[in-house]
């Protein structure tokens, strides 16, 4: 929705008033109380004349006086140098001004950034039930915290040793058997599924009863998923080359040399 023309000044007293305004609700740069006073009046002079006044009597502050002010707010507020950075840059101070800032503040106020970041997250995560490593990761980086702060951070943590990936938390919910059979009909072998397995973090120490089970009821038979890999392909197997393609190819699925042996004797067909 378009938002509706703003009243514009008919006094230079209307244009302090703004300003006035604007600053008694947050801090501003003086670039962007300029651009708030230019919806405001399209007189320059009034403008200028403004920001010089508000200025000198202490309303607005250099962008470095601006950047050091708002450094020493967010770190008493635990957030860490990564967004100090990026809303800084967002409003439009240089980053060597936000950099000399951070310095400044750090040493003054005696900021340790490994301790800010170990307080932030044991005030916000008492444990971590309901989250995961990478939400964790996530959150504090947003934060402001470089890899290396929350590494130290979950380090001091009482509860670290509960903190798992997603990738650990999904597998913990996975049925062995109905993972197997989704493999398998994607026409994958016993050794490719298994390693699919491992690497996704499921429990694979039933793995070998789990898959005879599904051999007799007949939900797996990689003799003829085998087969039917094969028959997808058109490998010449009359052609020595074609056919070391071929064992090549089933091998990568995962088959067995005896399952990949039958697949390719003639006699089957």
């Amino acid at each position: 929705m378009q938002r509706p023309p703003l009243r514009q000044a008919k006094t230079i007293d209307n244009v302090f008033n703004s300003a006035y305004w604007h600053l008694g609700q947050q801090d501003f740069t003086i670039n962007e109380i300029r651009t708030k006073l230019e919806r405001k009046t399209e007189n320059q002079e009034w403008i200028e004349t403004v920001l010089a006044k508000l200025i000198e009597n202490g309303y607005l502050k250099n962008d470095y006086d601006f950047a050091v002010r708002y450094c020493e707010v967010a770190f008493s507020n635990e957030l860490g140098a990564g967004a100090i950075r990026r809303k800084l840059q967002r409003r439009g101070v240089s980053v060597t001004e936000i950099d000399t800032a951070i310095e400044q503040v750090m040493d003054e106020k005696g900021v340790d950034a490994f301790k800010m970041a170990t307080s932030r997250l044991l005030s916000r995560f008492v444990n971590f039930c309901g989250t995961n490593r990478e939400k964790v990761y996530a959150q504090m980086t947003t934060k402001g915290f470089s890899r290396v702060e929350i590494d130290h951070a979950l380090s001091q943590h009482p509860q670290r040793d509960t903190l798992r990936s997603k990738l650990a938390v999904k597998a913990d919910k996975a049925d062995l058997a109905t993972e197997i059979i989704k493999l398998y009909n994607k026409g994958k072998g016993e050794t490719l599924i298994l390693q699919e397995l491992k690497q996704r973090l499921i429990d694979v120490s039933d793995f070998e009863e789990t898959l005879y089970q599904l051999t007799l009821t007949e939900d797996v038979d990689f003799y003829q998923s085998c087969r039917n890999q094969l028959a997808k392909k058109r490998y010449n197997l009359s052609d020595y080359k074609e056919k070391s393609k071929a064992y090549a190819y089933l091998s990568r699925k995962g088959f067995g040399s005896d399952e990949i042996k039958e697949a390719m004797d003639p006699d089957n067909d």
